[in-house]
């Protein structure tokens, strides 16, 4: 039974202060299930910090974190650096300190249009094709709430869109809470619920049509018709290597998804 609407993370008048400067300034936050909140903001803004404290990776000096009890994060990292000499596979990397059955496995790495990666050396593997892989590890914890920092680094534009749309997709079939922190504004626009604009503290937050010509939002990142809202709907996705797959392969099962 769906339980959308749930509360499962929150923070609350959040302050921070590294090395002398404040880098969160009474912060509001919250998560429910069933919604894809997206931050964006600035370099700078404290958009990965305020993800670490969340985690409990970071104290804050003042406020608080809640975090609805027994709730299962997935957790997808803005970069991983793995030794180049390190004999590391995919199914190795996926598997550390949490072994799983061959189907799961496979099934999760179909879901993220990497199966044909799992015996591949991690390292070999390319920019779009490690940010499924981490997407993969994130989701094999069966997540509630799913935390994806910069999920399409190093992704050229249409794969970018695919997983947008993946990650919509995983939103649906296990009703779970996604916060996203992302810089492509123009394009995560359009797969969000709410968006979170945070530059040290809350400047705005809403619908993305109501962020987009907030003041706070124009004071930012200017009227750009580069930054206008993206709508892109097509009748096929992409593989992981960027070749077309028609609609109806996908239903069918068929080689990678997007």
């Amino acid at each position: 039974m769906k339980k959308s609407n749930e509360l499962l993370a929150e923070t609350r008048d959040v302050q921070l202060t590294l090395r002398g400067r404040r880098v969160l300034d009474q912060v509001d936050l919250a998560v429910h299930r069933g919604e894809i909140v997206t931050l964006i903001g600035p370099n700078g803004a404290g958009k990965s910090t305020l993800v670490r404290v969340l985690l409990g990776l970071m104290k804050p000096d003042h406020g608080s974190v809640y975090l609805r009890p027994g709730v299962r994060i997935g957790y997808m990292p803005q970069r991983l650096l793995i030794d180049p000499v390190l004999p590391l596979t995919v199914r190795r990397f996926l598997t550390l300190g949490r072994p799983c059955s061959e189907t799961r496995l496979q099934g999760v790495l179909q879901e993220v249009g990497a199966a044909a990666l799992l015996e591949a050396p991690i390292q070999n593997t390319s920019g779009g094709e490690l940010q499924r892989i981490l997407l993969a590890r994130a989701l094999l914890r069966d997540p509630d709430l799913l935390i994806l920092d910069e999920p399409v680094q190093g992704v050229d534009i249409t794969g970018q869109l695919d997983l947008y749309r993946l990650i919509s997709r995983i939103r649906d079939r296990l009703d779970c809470g996604i916060l996203m922190v992302s810089h492509d504004l123009h394009l995560v626009m359009a797969t969000t619920d709410r968006v979170v604009c945070l530059n040290r503290h809350v400047c705005c937050s809403g619908h993305p049509q109501d962020v987009s010509s907030d003041p706070a939002y124009l004071a930012l990142f200017g009227a750009s018709p580069g930054l206008a809202l993206y709508t892109h709907r097509h009748n096929h996705h992409h593989d992981i290597h960027g070749h077309v797959v028609p609609a109806e392969e996908q239903e069918r099962g068929g080689p990678g998804r997007g």
